[in-house]
Order: structure tokens, then C-alpha cells, then sequence
């Protein structure tokens, strides 16, 4: 996907986890219909290999991609259907051995590699729930299902060899700076950005305008908007009651902060006031 750095999840992971000592480093996430369960089994495995107790699988449902893509990517465009039991059939290859087992993942078999089920719509909660796993939700670009999501994800919860009880994660956008004015001016990259979404013009993150009303029209600016609902803008203490007001009302256990901050200084400041309010 243009503007996206995703293609290679595997291999990003493994840089970081190299480059740094206690921090865990996840997927958010491996589409699994454009992969071979074996094969993420074995990526994955050899990560945790590597680096012990620090990697976490995230598994998503949608392609990420469009239908020619896919044909590229030699796989079956109605791969998504098989969601469900391709991901039982992930989970095994990190369980132990068992007697008469002709198919292992090598290394991952026995490894247990933490899953998570990524989802924007309850089907994700429903399957998370079913098989006892961790949730996670990407309400920092598809926020309508949130809260239905996380109720169905949470009633419809049976605990599992890897998890007892709920474990819910939310997707939001954080854009920080010292100032208000200085984070709202940063966050027009990220309104420009879902602006093309609309205009189905997709493109790599454009850097910051003056003046985004008069970039978007009252249409896109209502679409973008809500696409954008999960965002908080603005300078520590206006982060930070924004972020305690949305654990606070969804209840979830951890955040995954996405911040489409054009000037790479600017981003790394956006996180180093994030970090101060943890």
C-alpha cells in the first residue's frame, strides 16, 4: 500500500527488536489471507526465537490491498473466507509436537507466540471472543463499531489456554506538540490523508497546510472527520484529557497510538510528551 511502510512486516520487527532490550514488538498486523499460515508460523517463530518473550502476533482479515494485487501475490481472492480456521491452524503450529504430526513450523513449534485478532467491525470481536483471544480494534481510522464491538467482543468472551479474561486493545491518533495550534497544524497531514481516502486518490503522508478548509470540502471534511473521530490533538494536558476521557468510556486495557506526523523530529516529539503522560 503507497504511504505505507507495511510490506514487510516480519523483517521491520526483527530490525527493531534488534535494536533495542525490553520493549515488546508486535504485528498490527499480518493480513493473513495474503500469507500461508506455515509460513507466518515460521517468520514468527524464528522472531521469538530470536528475541524471547518480546514478539506478539496481531492478525488481520482484510487483504490491505486490491483484487490485482492479490492475483500478484499469487493468492486466492476469497481467502478472507477461510479467516477462522486459518488462524486455528496458526495457533497449532506454535503448539508442542503432538504424535503423528507431519507438518511443524521449524522454529515455532512449542513457541506459543502471543496472537492477537485485529479487527474494524464485529467480526473480529466475535472470533477473538470465540477462540479466547486478545482484541484489538482500529478505531484510529474506522471508529463507527467501537463500542459494539468491545461489548461483543467482552460477552461473548470463553477463556483460553493463552488468555483467562478480556484483553481489549483501541487504535488511536495522537498528535502532541507544546502548543494546540502547533499539533493542529501537524494534524492536517493526517486530515489530507484521509481526504484522499475519500477521493479514492491514495498517496504517501503529505506534509502540513495552513489552511485545511480550504483543501476539503464540507462533504470530505464530514467523512474524513469521522474516520478521524479517535484523534487527539493538541499539547500534554490537552492529550491528556482526551486520552483518559476514551479509557475511561471504552474500558480497554491498552492504546496502539498511530501519529502521521509529517516532520520525523516533530513525531518523535509527539511521543516524547506521550511518554511523559504515561
Amino acid at each position: 500500500m503507497v504511504g505505507i511502510a507495511s510490506a514487510a512486516t516480519a523483517v521491520v520487527i526483527g530490525y527493531v527488536a534488534a535494536n533495542t532490550r525490553t520493549i515488546r514488538v508486535g504485528a498490527g498486523g499480518i493480513m493473513l489471507p495474503n500469507h500461508s499460515p506455515l509460513v507466518v508460523a515460521e517468520q514468527f517463530g524464528t522472531l521469538e526465537a530470536l528475541y524471547p518473550g518480546r514478539i506478539d502476533l496481531g492478525l488481520g482479515r482484510a487483504p490491505g490491498t486490491d483484487r490485482r494485487t492479490v492475483l500478484a501475490l499469487r493468492r486466492d481472492p476469497t481467502s478472507a473466507d477461510t479467516f477462522s480456521d486459518d488462524v486455528v491452524e496458526l495457533q497449532k503450529y506454535f503448539e508442542p509436537l503432538e504424535e503423528g504430526q507431519r507438518v511443524q513450523a521449524v522454529p515455532g513449534t512449542g513457541l506459543r507466540v502471543p496472537i492477537w485478532i485485529l479487527g474494524s467491525s464485529l467480526f473480529g470481536a466475535q472470533l477473538a471472543a470465540f477462540l479466547g483471544l486478545p482484541f484489538a480494534f482500529a478505531s484510529h481510522f474506522a471508529p463507527a463499531a467501537l463500542f459494539p464491538a468491545l461489548q461483543t467482543y467482552r460477552n461473548g468472551f470463553t477463556p483460553s489456554k493463552q488468555l483467562e479474561r478480556p484483553y481489549a486493545a483501541a487504535g488511536v491518533n495522537v498528535f502532541a506538540a507544546d502548543t494546540d495550534k502547533e499539533a493542529q497544524w501537524l494534524f492536517t497531514s493526517a486530515q489530507q490523508q484521509f481526504t484522499r481516502m475519500v477521493r479514492g486518490t491514495r498517496g504517501r503522508l503529505p506534509p502540513p497546510i495552513s489552511d485545511i478548509e480550504n483543501y476539503w470540502t464540507p462533504f470530505e471534511k464530514e467523512r474524513a472527520s469521522s474516520m478521524l473521530k479517535c484523534s487527539f490533538v493538541g499539547s500534554a494536558e490537552t492529550v491528556r484529557t482526551g486520552l483518559t476521557q476514551f479509557v475511561q468510556q471504552t474500558g480497554v486495557d491498552e492504546l496502539i497510538v498511530a501519529s502521521a506526523i509529517y516532520d520525523h523530529s516533530a513525531r518523535l516529539r509527539s511521543y516524547e510528551i506521550l511518554a511523559d503522560l504515561l
